[in-house]
């Protein structure tokens, strides 16, 4: 059984840092793209950042870039997602995704999920 189970999230002052953790079990984890997502209330489910195990590509969103990392430990089977200088803007439930052999960018930037983790509140506050 695929399971991705998240951590991290909570309340943070603006200009403050976050880190998110995504433990994933249940499938083979060098053969999949690692992601996080996001939505705020009102707003469509947009990639933030991706990793892909396959082939080594990351993706970051254009709002997130400088600003957060997408580190992965694969003896731990957990990618984790850095955000630093948080933004009240940045306020939203962070998902964690997998998506078997695809690229960072197909992950992200084309939506292409097979499995999601239960998701994570961050909010920052002005």
């Amino acid at each position: 059984e695929v399971q991705l189970v998240e951590s991290g999230g909570g309340w943070v002052q603006a200009g403050g840092s976050l880190r998110l953790s995504c433990a994933a079990s249940g499938f083979t984890f060098d053969d999949y793209a690692i992601g996080w997502f996001r939505q705020a209330p009102g707003k469509e489910r947009e990639g933030v950042s991706c990793i892909s195990n396959s082939d080594g590509s990351t993706y970051y969103a254009d709002s997130v870039k400088g600003r957060f990392t997408i580190p992965s430990d694969n003896a731990k089977n957990t990618v984790y997602l850095q955000m630093n200088s948080l933004k009240p803007e940045d306020t939203a439930v962070y998902y964690c995704a997998a998506t078997w052999d695809t690229t960072a960018q197909g992950m992200g930037l084309m939506g292409q999920v097979d499995h999601w983790g239960q998701g994570n509140q961050v909010t920052v506050s002005s």
